[in-house]
């Protein structure tokens, strides 16, 4: 008897707890809120971001001022998509906070948003030096230095003294 009241509490228990997200997803509702971006002053809102950007980076840590850049590099990455510089800057604050998909992500829309700016290809560079993924690391450090950032000649010749290969530094 104690097996069968079992059996019958079993599908009871799924429908009570799948009814709720089922009904979310089929009843219609929609979470996409329109903002209407025309109303924003984006030299006040990057002034307020950087200014939030700059303590977010020296702190290192998920606090006020850390989620404030987010929340204003993100809302200018909405309201101004063809600009790669706020994707760079999402990416370097996740990547601050570890936040790894996040900032590979950003770093990539920056990539696809603007193929010749030379920042996010080294920023890429840097992410994947830092997982010890090296070989991916050089290509986006080429790339980064083809484009005009001198900087990554020196992280070129790093990875090139890495990987045991001393004829090309």
């Amino acid at each position: 008897m104690a097996h069968m009241i079992r059996l019958l509490l079993i599908p009871l228990i799924l429908c009570f707890t799948l009814l709720p997200s089922f009904s979310a997803i089929n009843g219609g509702i929609d979470y996409n809120i329109p903002i209407d971006y025309t109303k924003l002053n984006q030299a006040d809102l990057e002034t307020r971001a950087e200014v939030y950007y700059n303590s977010a980076l020296k702190s290192k840590k998920l606090n006020e001022d850390m989620t404030s850049a987010l929340t204003l590099y993100s809302i200018l990455s909405n309201a101004y998509p063809d600009n790669p510089d706020y994707a760079i800057r999402l990416g370097k604050l996740y990547d601050t906070i570890r936040k790894d998909r996040y900032a590979k992500g950003q770093y990539y829309r920056a990539v696809s948003i603007d193929h010749l700016h030379p920042e996010p290809y080294f920023y890429l560079g840097e992410y994947y030096s830092s997982k010890e993924q090296y070989r991916k690391a050089l290509k986006f450090y080429k790339k980064a230095h083809e484009y005009g950032n001198i900087k990554a000649k020196d992280k070129i010749n790093g990875i090139y003294s890495k990987l045991g290969d001393k004829t090309r530094i």
